[in-house]
């Protein structure tokens, strides 16, 4: 009897552990490309932000060096303001125009489903094919942006991605034209999880439109305001291709973002170093926002 015992047990083992390495299986490649692709690199990266490296010479480490040269880099101060600016702009905008288009979408009108798609077509577009398009609707002297301007009497037209004024809300426009529709997706579920219930109660209770949309669809959605919010601020401070393809952080330094500065500064200007500490603070701004993102979710989430 203790015998069976036992040759179950020891079945029982082998089995559990043939699920722990099935399970192991479906996940180790995700793990693999991680390590990879981005733990090894992030720690290098680390590393290098404490040493000077053109990629061909030896590595040589100086301590602080490259955080102080940053400090006393003007492009670097520029962009950094920049990433803030637009940041901090394309965040509300998107947030706003997003939600707006989700209530909007939510009714019960004829061919909602069309427009839903339309609005979401953007966010998969070529980043290429959008920024050459928008380029050609921004052009100063005869692009249609500025020629419907011109219809409505308008003089003084902004020179757009041409201009040092206007290049940086040109991208604004676009970022908020391309990534609208994706977290309008995103607020348009949450608004369908409300229960109806709410809405009814209210409309007995002589609450109006605007008075069930403060107090009610606005707190009901609080979790993805969070999300839209937490994944707008990342994916804004990375924001790299499309400065590339648009403006390539011009016209002089205008629209010269962090990553695009970490980029001139890794393959242009081969200093390895410089580019890994700019990296470094970029990575800090970002985890500290997260941080608190998080955070405040959590006291309203008990406060709630």
């Amino acid at each position: 009897m203790q015998k069976t015992k036992l040759i179950k047990n020891k079945k029982g083992m082998k089995l559990e552990t043939r699920n722990t390495l099935i399970g192991l299986s479906f996940i180790a490649p995700n793990f693999i490309g991680f390590f990879i692709f981005i733990l090894i690199p992030v720690v290098f990266s680390f590393l290098l932000s404490f040493a000077e490296w053109d990629g061909f010479n030896e590595i040589k480490f100086v301590g602080i060096k490259n955080f102080i040269r940053l400090t006393k880099d003007r492009v670097f101060m520029a962009s950094l303001s920049q990433t803030f600016t637009y940041v901090i702009f394309t965040v509300i905008f998107t947030l706003i125009a997003a939600l707006g288009l989700a209530v909007l979408l939510n009714q019960k009108l004829k061919g909602t489903n069309f427009f839903r798609s339309a609005v979401f077509f953007p966010h998969v577009a070529s980043i290429v094919a959008v920024g050459v398009v928008w380029n050609a609707m921004f052009q100063p002297q005869y692009g249609p942006l500025n020629e419907f301007l011109r219809w409505l009497g308008m003089q003084n037209l902004p020179g757009w991605t041409a201009s040092t004024k206007w290049a940086i809300p040109a991208v604004i426009i676009v970022s908020v034209w391309k990534d609208m529709g994706y977290f309008m997706l995103v607020y348009l579920a949450a608004l369908q999880n409300v229960p109806n219930s709410l809405y009814e109660a209210s409309t007995i209770d002589g609450a109006s439109k605007w008075q069930q949309f403060w107090r009610i669809t606005l707190p009901m959605i609080t979790p993805a305001h969070f999300f839209v919010f937490m994944m707008l601020t990342i994916n804004s401070f990375k924001i790299f291709s499309l400065i590339l393809v648009m403006t390539e952080g011009g016209p002089g330094t205008s629209t010269t973002m962090l990553s695009y500065y970490i980029y001139n500064q890794s393959f242009v200007a081969w200093d390895f170093g410089k580019a890994s500490a700019a990296s470094m603070i970029l990575f800090v701004i970002i985890a500290t926002i997260t941080i608190i993102q998080f955070r405040v979710e959590k006291k309203f989430n008990d406060f709630m």
